[in-house]
């Protein structure tokens, strides 16, 4: 195929293309040229502003690609793009309004710059996604937090009973863990607030151009402070993807406790039938298969970084394609993935029912209140050691006994006495684990996040506003320019008609 560029008069066979470009499909032009037709937008705007385009073209792109947005760019199904949707997209502008309005459209930018914004817009609105669907857990877990704060159990170490905890302790753990991975994700959104735009093919522009218009238009707070790095650099997407594997791994683990305590063999927890399969072929089976699904959401993540890493190792620092292209890809699956897990851990938190009798009964018979009673010697001057080994040792002697609880232990004979330790009752045990963070400082964690999930809410919702306001802005801008210079617009249906009001 010949589709001459100046300097080259060829272009890729079918078969190396369909490897490059892939084979779009409806959806995926949709997708592809919905962010790069938006930066036209406030391009085209910018470029009036600044008297780099006449009105009247500006006008004529402005009208036809608004056209296209409205019908989902069903004119160009099918098209053949030979270099990508992208020039395919620009062609068939060039090839409608002519060279001299359409062949502007370019003017002062790269695809590059373009394509480094375009991935910055997606990145902020999938991370800006995950970061809703993460809150909205924490308030899960910290609502069942306190719901469950007096449903006592072991926690365990090593698979072995440790010490005694509350369910609603253990949620709000995770919870606690998951505080970090959003303040991980908020800041790889603030990292977005540099616009790409302006930046060129590597080294701005020497065109008057105005990048702190475009990056107004387009939601970002600033234009780029370096050419180079914004075409370059795609950390900000290993460090966004490091934060989701992260969050998706400490589900991982929370489906790794809910599945070990569903078990019969545990019985602390029953999931209700529309959380639940069964078997086809063994009709007793009662599978919490969700759980699983869970598990294995954080892996994709895991993987994405990974290869994302590789990609961009040792490449040069300046655009390219390994970093800009190929790195990138393997993000977006990567966050629908942990995404989908944050959906799942939702609803399997929400529908967990504990057995609280069955949890109180297996913390009795774990000794797991052992710690407690060392710890009450050595409030009465007892070395720590030594509670410790006479704690132990009264534990074998219950076991070979055939007891599963400690009714009595002695202090160690000598300058502390032999008198017996009064036990403490499991929930006196938890409630005076109430320094370091532990269970009796519950209330106090659960209030500590919930004031944190509210100044995070806020900052969504902040963030939100501050998207939608830009939105609004362009959309003012390109009537305005419609309005000086060509067709009016209605913005609320994107009607065109020309000035004799007929419709164009």
């Amino acid at each position: 195929m010949t589709a001459t560029t100046g300097r080259l008069t060829r272009t890729l066979g079918p078969r190396t293309r369909r490897v490059v470009y892939g084979e779009p499909g409806p959806e995926e032009i949709r997708a592809e040229l919905e962010p790069i037709s938006t930066i036209d937008l406030a391009h085209v705007v910018m470029l009036t502003e600044t008297g780099l385009l006449p009105g009247e073209a500006a006008a004529a792109l402005l009208t036809r690609i608004r056209a296209l947005r409205d019908t989902g760019f069903r004119d160009l199904y099918g098209m053949d793009a030979p270099r990508g949707l992208y020039l395919m997209y620009e062609g068939r502008l060039i090839t409608e309004l002519g060279p001299d309005v359409g062949g502007k459209l370019h003017t002062g930018r790269s695809r590059n710059d373009i394509k480094a914004t375009t991935t910055a817009m997606r990145l902020r609105t999938e991370l800006l996604d995950l970061l809703g669907e993460l809150l909205r857990l924490q308030a899960v877990l910290l609502a069942r937090a306190r719901a469950h704060r007096n449903a006592l159990m072991p926690v365990y170490t090593h698979f072995q009973p440790a010490m005694p905890i509350s369910y609603g302790y253990y949620l709000a753990g995770i919870a606690t863990a998951l505080d970090r991975d959003v303040t991980a994700l908020r800041h790889a959104v603030e990292e977005l607030d540099r616009c790409p735009l302006g930046a060129g093919a590597v080294a701005g522009t020497d065109l008057p151009i105005d990048p702190e218009r475009t990056a107004s238009l387009l939601g970002f707070d600033e234009p780029p402070l370096h050419a180079i790095d914004a075409v370059a650099s795609r950390d900000t997407v290993l460090r966004a993807l490091a934060a989701t594997a992260s969050a998706g791994l400490t589900l991982s683990r929370l489906g790794t406790d809910l599945q070990l305590w569903s078990t019969q063999e545990f019985g602390f927890l029953a999931f209700p039938e529309r959380l639940v399969g069964g078997s086809s072929a063994m009709p007793q089976k009662r599978n919490a298969f969700l759980l699983e699904h869970l598990k294995a959401k954080a892996a994709p993540a895991v993987g994405a970084w990974t290869a994302a890493a590789a990609a961009m190792k040792s490449t040069p620092f300046t655009n390219s394609i390994e970093v800009g292209s190929e790195a990138v890809a393997v993000a977006w699956p990567a966050f629908a993935a942990v995404r989908d897990g944050v959906l799942l851990a939702q609803v399997l938190v929400i529908g967990a029912r504990p057995d609280t009798g069955r949890m109180e009964q297996r913390a009795r018979e774990g000794f797991v209140t052992a710690t407690v009673i060392a710890n009450q010697m050595v409030a009465q001057g007892v070395p720590f050691r030594t509670a410790h080994h006479a704690v132990g040792a009264a534990v074998r002697e219950a076991v070979e006994a055939g007891r599963t609880e400690l009714t009595e232990v002695a202090l160690p004979e000598g300058e502390f006495g032999g008198a017996g330790s009064k036990l403490p009752t499991l929930r006196e045990a938890v409630d005076s684990h109430d320094r370091g963070g532990g269970p009796g400082a519950c209330d106090r964690v659960v209030r500590t996040l919930r004031r944190r999930l509210a100044s995070d809410g806020d900052w969504l919702a902040s963030r939100r506003d501050r998207l939608r306001e830009s939105r609004v802005r362009l959309t003012a801008a390109v009537d305005t320019v419609l309005a000086a210079h060509g067709p009016d617009v209605t913005a609320t249906d994107g009607t065109v008609t020309d000035r004799t009001g007929e419709s164009a």
